[in-house]
C-alpha cells in the first residue's frame, strides 16, 4: 500500500496515470451500477417489448453519433495546440454544429427506420430521443482539456452526479407513463443535467463560437479517419442489435440487450480508462522512451488486461446465476447470453491495450484499418450466423470474427513497437482454460440457446 501511496503522488506521468485510472475505473463502476440499479427496477415497471423498442433507438441515435464522429475529444487530446483557446472554440463550434445536423437527421429518419422495423411508435420517439444529441453538442470542451492532463475526478463526478439525476428521472416517467417513453424522456434530462453541471462547475474560460480555418483543417484532417473509423465502430458496438432487430422480435431483443449489457460491462470499462489515460500516456512516452518508463507501460498494460480479463471471467461464471438473481422469468434467456457475450469479448480484452498508441502517434489512417477489418469480419459473420442458425450461429459468428481478427491488432502494434507477445501468449492460455471450464459448468443453461 506504501508503493501504491508513493507512485499516486505528485504531478509525474505514472502517478497522474494511477490516478487517472482510479478515477475511470471508479466512474465507469459507479456509473454501470447505478444503470444496473435502474434496469433492475425499470424491469419491474415495464413489459420486454419496451426495452426492444428502446434498443433500436439506442441503435440509431449510436449510429448517427458514430457516423459524424470527427475525433474532437482524441484532437484535443493528442494536440500540441489543444491548451490554446482558440483551437478549443473552434473544435466547440464545430461540436455544436455536429449536434444540431444530428438531430435534424435523426428527425428526417424516423419516418424510413418505423417502416423498415415496421414499428410505428418509433416515428414521434426518435426525434425526442434525438434531443440528447442536440444537448451534448454544448458540452464544453473543458471535458476534453481535463482528459487531456489526466486529471478526470471532477468530470467524472459531475458526470456521474447527472447520470443519478437522469435515471431518477427515467423511473418516476416510466412509472407514471407505464410506456417506452419514461426512458425516452428520461435520458433527455439526464442530458440537460450533464450540460449544466460541466457548464457550471469546470474550471477553465467558457467556450464561444469561432472558427479558424488552421484549426479546423487540423481537427477534420485528423478527425476524418476517425470518423471512417466510428462508422466500422458502429458495426461492431451496435451492429449485433440492428441486425437482430429483423431476425427476432422485440421481446427476444430486450433479452438480449440485457444480456449484452451485463456481459458488457468488463470490456466497455477497460474501454472506457484507456481512452482516457492512453493517448495522453504513449503521447508522453513517445517523447521520452527512457528504459524504466518503457518498463512501467508494459506492467500497466499487462495489469489492465488481467484485472479486466478477471472480471469478464467472473461475469462468465455468474452470468446465469446473475439473471436469476436480478430479474423475474421472462428474462431467463439472458443468462446463457451473457455466458456467450462474455466469452466472446476476451480476444478483444487481450488487445485492448494497444490501439491508442496509433491515435497518440496522430496516425488514424492504421486505427482506421484496423476497426474497419473487425467491423466486417464481424458483421459479415454475425449476419451468416443470424441467416442460417437464428441467434446462437449469430453469437458463434461474432466469436470466430474476435479470434481471427486478432492478427490485425497485432500489426497495429507492432507498427508503434507496443506489441507483447508474452503477454498475449499468456493471456490467450489463461483464457482458453477458463472458457472450458465456463461451458462445461453452463452447459445445461446454454442449451436454452443452442
Amino acid at each position: 500500500m506504501k508503493v501504491v501511496s508513493q507512485l499516486m503522488r505528485g504531478e509525474g506521468l505514472f502517478a497522474r496515470v494511477m490516478r487517472s485510472s482510479m478515477w475511470a475505473t471508479f466512474g465507469y463502476v459507479a456509473s454501470q451500477f447505478v444503470r444496473l440499479a435502474s434496469n433492475v427496477i425499470l424491469t419491474r415497471i415495464l413489459f420486454p417489448d419496451a426495452f426492444g423498442l428502446m434498443a433500436l433507438v439506442s441503435v440509431c441515435m449510436t449510429g448517427l453519433m458514430m457516423f459524424s464522429d470527427i475525433g474532437i475529444g482524441p484532437s484535443i487530446m493528442r494536440s500540441q495546440r489543444g491548451d490554446d483557446p482558440n483551437f478549443l472554440n473552434t473544435a466547440w463550434t464545430l461540436q455544436v454544429i455536429r449536434g444540431v445536423c444530428l438531430w435534424l437527421t435523426l428527425c428526417l429518419l424516423a419516418w424510413p427506420v418505423a417502416t423498415f422495423y415496421d414499428q410505428p411508435l418509433l416515428l414521434p420517439l426518435l426525434p425526442v430521443a434525438g434531443l440528447t444529441l442536440l444537448i451534448a453538442g454544448f458540452n464544453p470542451t473543458r471535458v476534453e482539456t481535463a482528459n487531456r492532463h489526466l486529471q478526470l475526478g471532477r468530470v467524472i463526478s459531475l458526470d456521474l452526479i447527472s447520470q443519478i439525476t437522469g435515471i431518477i428521472a427515467t423511473i418516476g416517467l416510466a412509472w407514471a407513463t407505464q410506456s417506452v417513453w419514461g426512458l425516452a424522456l428520461g435520458g433527455v434530462v439526464g442530458s440537460a443535467v450533464k450540460l449544466l453541471l460541466m457548464h457550471s462547475f469546470l474550471a477553465g474560460p467558457a467556450n464561444s463560437f469561432h472558427l479558424n480555418r488552421a484549426d479546423a483543417h487540423e481537427l477534420v484532417h485528423f478527425g476524418k479517419w476517425i470518423f471512417l473509423s466510428t462508422i466500422f465502430g458502429f458495426m461492431l458496438s451496435q451492429g449485433d442489435k440492428a441486425i437482430l432487430g429483423k431476425y427476432v422480435d422485440l421481446q427476444t431483443l430486450g433479452i438480449y440487450n440485457i444480456g449484452y449489457f451485463l456481459a458488457s460491462f468488463p470490456l466497455l470499462l477497460g474501454g472506457a480508462v484507456t481512452a482516457r489515460i492512453l493517448i495522453p500516456t504513449y503521447r508522453e512516452i513517445s517523447a521520452d522512451k527512457t528504459v524504466g518508463r518503457v518498463k512501467r507501460l508494459r506492467l500497466m498494460r499487462a495489469g489492465l488486461t488481467g484485472a479486466i480479463l478477471s472480471l469478464q471471467f467472473m461475469m462468465a461464471f455468474i452470468g446465469v446465476a446473475l439473471v436469476g438473481f436480478l430479474y423475474d422469468p421472462r428474462y431467463a434467456a439472458a443468462g446463457p447470453i451473457m455466458v456467450v457475450i462474455s466469452l466472446v469479448q476476451i480476444p478483444l480484452i487481450i488487445g485492448l491495450t494497444y490501439d491508442q498508441a496509433a491515435l497518440a502517434a496522430g496516425d488514424s489512417r492504421s486505427y482506421f484499418y484496423t476497426i474497419a477489418a473487425r467491423a466486417t469480419a464481424q458483421t459479415t459473420l454475425f449476419i451468416i450466423g443470424a441467416e442460417y442458425w437464428g441467434l446462437a450461429g449469430a453469437l458463434i459468428g461474432q466469436g470466430i470474427a474476435a479470434v481471427s481478427l486478432h492478427g490485425v491488432t497485432i500489426w497495429l502494434a507492432r507498427k508503434y513497437k507496443v506489441w507483447d507477445p508474452v503477454h498475449d501468449a499468456a493471456y490467450a492460455i489463461s483464457s482458453i482454460v477458463l472458457g472450458y471450464l465456463v461451458v462445461r459448468l453452463n452447459q445445461g443453461s446454454l442449451e436454452l440457446i443452442f
